[in-house]
């Protein structure tokens, strides 16, 4: 049974709009960082599937956070197929994300009542992802669409939750830039662990949130 309801999820996510995306082979650093996470105000986090490790990291990350972090959301990104998505969601995943749209991974994801968050490039393809079932599209690579495109998509698609992956740099001038185009959320990967000393983490988590706040 999941740990959260979908809408529960879902405000979360909108309510604490940084996602970390991060990948470490090793359980105990990536518990470091999780922690950091979530000492600095986070509460939705995405562990990548892109290592031989990622599945046992992942349920040692789960087990971490459940005893440590409690009201954080950890969700599992770069799933291409129905049958990783099953699995991790077994192990406690809760939200799925993709780099790509893929139906049956919305399928599992519609059938175990988890939030799929789909990666698209095109408006057809956000449109495709509305008629999935995704709780909130992922646009990506957002270094090669730009904030342009954010605008633009907003025109006819007004209402759809929208987060960006790619390009969204750890400072207040490139939040006001993605926020201001009309993102809902942003997806912060490699830029944001340059730093890996846990206070300074804490520290800029805390200053970016505030910005938004503000």
């Amino acid at each position: 049974m999941p740990r959260f309801s979908a809408a529960h999820i879902l405000e979360t996510v909108l309510a604490t709009p940084i996602v970390p995306v991060f990948y470490h082979a090793d359980a105990a650093y990536a518990q470091r960082i999780v922690q950091a996470c979530y000492e600095g105000g986070l509460r939705v986090f995405e562990f990548t599937n892109r290592g031989s490790q990622a599945f046992e990291v992942f349920g040692q990350l789960m087990a971490f956070v459940q005893q440590n972090c409690p009201e954080m959301l950890l969700g599992i990104g770069t799933i291409y197929t129905a049958a990783d998505a099953d699995r991790f969601i077994a192990a406690g995943a809760d939200f799925v994300v993709q780099p790509c749209i893929t139906a049956e991974v919305a399928e599992v994801c519609r059938q175990h009542g988890t939030p799929w968050l789909p990666g698209t490039m095109t408006v057809r393809e956000v449109y495709e992802a509305t008629q999935l079932g995704a709780a909130i599209v992922k646009v990506f690579p957002g270094n090669v669409v730009g904030p342009g495109f954010i605008k633009s998509l907003r025109g006819p698609m007004p209402s759809v939750p929208l987060m960006v992956t790619g390009g969204v740099e750890p400072t207040r001038e490139s939040l006001r830039e993605w926020f201001g185009a009309g993102v809902n959320v942003v997806g912060m990967g490699s830029q944001l662990f340059k730093n890996d000393d846990p206070a300074a983490l804490k520290t800029l988590l805390r200053d970016l949130l505030d910005s938004l706040s503000s």
